[in-house]
């Protein structure tokens, strides 16, 4: 890789790839400016979110309470690790909306093939221990068949994954027969109901994964692939990423995190409904939203998605306990996007189309 292209990949992910007007050298001082200014985007939920714990301790003293934050944690953990995962594939400038499917089809197969015959349609083919491997596996090949379609043969990648979300959805609704699969196996259940230093165990993985992300996106030349792709990907591929593998990665990944957060949700609630995940594709996009993450591609971070997801689920909660009915909450989720993008175009110059 040439001088010139190492300098590109080199520039801070949360600016985006490069352009050309950033090819001119510049100063220590604006560099240091741009940094101080990602880092302050970085950070701007945070107010939102000190003000909203407020809020729910005015609104109800159980707000702060542990077992109350606990609570909120464990239940924003499952659909925060879609909003990592949708996150990536993003950033990239692509999108699957198949994830939501996956969430319910993944563990769903699980338990098909683990559950005693009888119990639920459970065929009983494999020992319980099984059950994460192929939950796991089931997400890696949905992820390959998506990968397949879109960067193998240049299908558009909201079609594919509509398509793919419909084709999931009745997968499970046929091998479930529109029940819900119960008595799994212990596996299944460890990660949704175990504790791990008086945490549950889905919020300890929600927060390594989280952070995992924050570093490899922010401080390695992987992640920085990913911007510069989902800036510009003829500029990216100039500069010497292989920009197919890398796309390959997220869209893969993406898919194994949707199977992980189903089986966290299959374990906490003890069994894996043929409704499973439906419906939680518009939560995720609503956090990754006002998370700041751009619809464009090529900008926004993990830990910006992460405010946004728990800033969402504290707003969801204060409503629950002031009474609002919870068939608001969706149309306070629209509601939400909505606004992050009059507030993108406001601060940005321009909507996050």
């Amino acid at each position: 890789m040439s001088e010139s292209a190492t300098a590109a990949a080199a520039k801070s992910p949360h600016d985006g790839p490069p352009d050309p007007a950033s090819e001119q050298p510049a100063t220590t001082g604006s560099a240091g400016r741009r940094l101080a200014f990602a880092r302050l985007r970085d950070l701007a939920l945070i107010p939102a979110i000190i003000v909203m714990a407020i809020v729910g301790q005015l609104v109800n003293p159980v707000f702060l309470q542990p077992d109350n934050l606990i609570n909120v944690l464990q239940t924003m953990s499952e659909i925060a690790l879609l909003v990592l995962a949708q996150t990536l594939v993003l950033i990239v400038k692509k999108m699957d909306l198949s994830l939501e499917s996956t969430v319910g089809l993944a563990p769903g197969v699980a338990a098909w093939l683990t559950v005693p015959v009888g119990a639920a349609h459970g065929v009983g083919l494999l020992p319980g221990a099984w059950s994460i491997p192929v939950t796991l596996a089931v997400g890696l090949l949905i992820g390959v068949v998506n990968a397949l379609f879109i960067i193998r043969f240049g299908l558009n990648g909201f079609i594919v994954t509509l398509g793919m979300l419909i084709v999931l959805r009745g997968i499970l609704t046929g091998i479930s027969g529109g029940q819900t699969f119960f008595q799994l196996p212990e596996s299944m259940l460890y990660l949704g109901t175990t504790q791990w230093l008086g945490m549950p165990a889905s919020v300890w993985i929600c927060l390594i994964l989280f952070a995992i992300g924050i570093v490899v996106l922010g401080f390695t030349s992987f992640g920085r692939s990913l911007y510069a792709i989902g800036g510009n990907v003829d500029a990216a591929k100039a500069a010497g990423i292989r920009t197919d593998r890398v796309l390959w990665i997220v869209i893969v990944t993406a898919s194994v995190l949707a199977a992980l957060s189903g089986l966290l949700l299959s374990g906490r609630l003890a069994s894996v409904a043929s409704a499973q995940g439906n419906g939680y594709i518009f939560t995720v996009f609503a956090a990754a939203v006002i998370g700041g993450i751009s619809l464009n591609g090529g900008k926004g971070t993990v830990f910006g998605a992460f405010t946004g997801i728990l800033l969402l689920f504290l707003i969801q909660n204060v409503l629950t306990l002031g009474g609002v009915p919870a068939q608001w909450i969706g149309a306070l989720n629209g509601g939400i996007i909505l606004v992050a993008l009059a507030l993108s175009r406001i601060t940005g110059g321009k909507a996050q189309d």
